[in-house]
């Protein structure tokens, strides 16, 4: 059940951005948190039994996947690329080209991000002649989302985790404090930091009304939330534009669960061969 904290009911984000219905987790929530310890600690098991399982069977070799779509990974708020590295490692090993984002920490403007994010897109479909595929953790999945909106013709599905795309501002209190801190920053002019004008202005209403439109034909979507998620309200991640699939993890701990893994490469298949039909490609 989601609480808003009778001490953490302030945000430096616009009222828009935490519709009706929704609500920020409260203090108590966090403690959801502490199971990324056992996720990771779930990743490194499985690996190490893989390996062995291989080293068993010398000779074996994977089936090559049929998938040839390229896949970009997006990482969350105040993260960066590595934070997706075990992610990208076990699709790579399931056939899946994966691309880095190029973010080193995701704390800019939204639309910039965005920006930068549509220049990548460019290069990568020059690259393979393909559509790409966007799996974002997080504000990266939000990210994700408006960019499917906007260029259809360099996406071809999307699969977000935790991504409160229906109330932005349904976060936890102690993310509220990091915004705040990065509006300061921009103030004391620190370049490439969020100001005021991203998280209550019109580039905010801009990044929040693109985000909540209908997603484009030929695009697959799939929503993976949490009722554990410990940062955001799970209620704003399950987008009805897309497919929701509902995993047992942590906010933080969906970038390197084996079992949410399994999730995004399921829906990464799922939506590749969607995307193959050709009545549903995007011209």
């Amino acid at each position: 059940m989601v609480v808003i904290s009778p001490t953490m009911t302030d945000s430096p984000l616009a009222s828009f951005l935490l519709p009706d219905g929704f609500a920020r987790p409260g203090l108590a929530t966090l403690l959801n948190e502490t199971s990324l310890g056992p996720e990771l600690a779930r990743y490194v098991l499985r690996a190490h039994d893989q390996r062995l399982s291989r080293l068993s069977r010398p000779h074996h070799r994977r089936p090559a996947h049929r998938a040839t779509e390229p896949v970009l990974l997006v990482p969350g708020f105040l993260a960066g690329d590595w934070t997706l590295t075990l992610m990208a490692k076990t699709l790579r090993e399931r056939g899946f080209r994966t691309y880095r984002s190029g973010i080193t920490a995701n704390v800019g403007c939204t639309l910039d991000a965005a920006t930068l994010l549509e220049s990548r897109l460019e290069e990568i479909v020059d690259r393979t002649d393909r559509r790409v595929q966007i799996v974002g953790h997080s504000l990266g999945g939000m990210l994700a989302r408006g960019i499917a909106v906007r260029r259809p013709d360099l996406v071809s599905g999307i699969v977000t985790m935790g991504s409160p795309m229906l109330a932005p501002g349904a976060h936890h209190g102690l993310l509220s404090r990091g915004v705040e801190a990065l509006v300061a920053l921009n103030r004391f002019g620190v370049p490439g930091v969020m100001s005021a004008e991203c998280v209550a202005g019109s580039c905010a209403r801009e990044s929040f009304e693109e985000s909540r439109e209908a997603m484009p034909d030929g695009v697959g979507f799939t929503a993976i939330y949490s009722r554990r998620d410990g940062i955001v309200d799970w209620r704003a991640c399950v987008d009805p534009e897309g497919h929701p699939v509902e995993v047992t993890a942590s906010h933080v701990g969906m970038a390197v669960d084996p079992r949410v893994i399994d999730h995004v490469g399921a829906a990464l298949r799922r939506q590749a061969d969607v995307a193959s039909t050709p009545s549903l490609r995007i011209a």
